[in-house]
């Protein structure tokens, strides 16, 4: 009997460690909750850094052929560390850009454009979201068509007004309408501002009400100091919308001025103004690390101004929900 009960003792004791060694190695595998185990975070990591990958690839892939020689590119061996760095492209690329010129030309329509687009937005978006009055849901839809209409339809319209005014030529066609609310999708950022203010407890406001601040005052001294994460989220795509404009910025900036973006359409042309009968002579042409070094240079300002936001604008985003593109 004593050898049996020793026996079932033993076997006992078997049972619960092959159990305990079970049920730490399920919640090594899917946690406590099935929240934090290895299988959930290796799902979640292989994911980000597929995505990210994705997204870097078209950087990185830039960065490595704007580095390369002629000979680099002829060599197929040769696929993403060149040989040698060969800076000259961005030397040659940054002449052709016109790189000081057309930088003072961006930044003049997307930094300023920018600036009283959030400004006017923001006051437009809470108008919209805390006051009552006649014809509210009429200005909403009539914002919502302007959004929806290709801005090719009423390009023409457009330039024909600026050109009666004597706009062609500045950065006015861009500020004005940001300054009246009527951007680059300027009815999106009024509606990421109307849902984030619907979010600000009201009580808050109405405190100061009480203490006697008038509407102006509550908006200048507590809707937008709380506000900050919607101020960035919309200034940040209204910088990059209006870097990236051509269409219209070629149509309203003609000669005068000129833009990053719009130097490099013009890439190719611009490369054989400057080229020199003695330079084509010596074999000098345009070739695709050039072209990369160009791209490269007119992407940079962007690249930067994210590195150093890139904190508050994650934070932003996550706050305010809203997806870029």
């Amino acid at each position: 009997m004593e050898v049996s009960e020793k026996t079932v003792n033993k076997t006992n004791k078997n049972k619960r460690l092959l159990e305990d060694v079970k049920a730490r190695f399920k919640m090594l595998l899917l946690g406590k909750q099935g929240n934090d185990g290895f299988i959930l975070r290796f799902v979640i990591y292989f994911l980000l850094i597929t995505i990210g990958f994705v997204y870097l690839y078209p950087v990185l892939y830039i960065l490595a052929q704007s580095m390369k020689s002629l000979d680099d590119l002829l060599d197929p061996t040769v696929v993403w560390i060149p040989k040698a760095f060969h800076l000259e492209n961005y030397i040659t690329a940054w002449k052709v850009l016109d790189f000081k010129r057309a930088l003072t030309g961006s930044l003049f329509n997307s930094v300023l454009p920018a600036i009283a687009q959030t400004i006017s937005c923001a006051i437009i978006g809470y108008g919209l979201a805390r006051f009552r009055f006649p014809g509210k849901n009429l200005i909403l839809v009539l914002m919502l068509i302007t959004f929806i209409i290709p801005t090719q339809v009423v390009m023409i319209p457009l330039f024909m007004m600026f050109e009666k005014y004597n706009m062609l030529g500045t950065p006015l066609p861009f500020i004005l309408p940001a300054m009246l609310g009527m951007g680059i999708r300027s009815a999106l950022f009024i509606l990421i501002y109307m849902q984030f203010f619907k979010g600000i407890p009201t009580s808050l406001e109405e405190a100061a009400q009480i203490d006697g601040a008038s509407a102006t005052k509550i908006f200048t001294k507590i809707v937008i100091p709380i506000s900050v994460p919607a101020i960035v989220v919309v200034y940040l795509f209204s910088m990059v919308w209006h870097w990236n404009e051509t269409y219209t910025a070629s149509l309203y900036l003609g000669n005068s001025m000129t833009t990053l973006p719009i130097r490099l359409q013009i890439f190719h042309d611009s490369f054989s103004k400057m080229i020199t009968s003695n330079e084509i002579q010596q074999g000098a042409n345009i070739n695709e690390s050039i072209n990369m070094a160009g791209t490269m240079l007119v992407i940079m300002p962007l690249l930067i101004l994210y590195f150093f936001a890139q904190r508050w604008f994650v934070e932003a985003t996550d706050k305010t929900g809203i997806a870029g593109e």
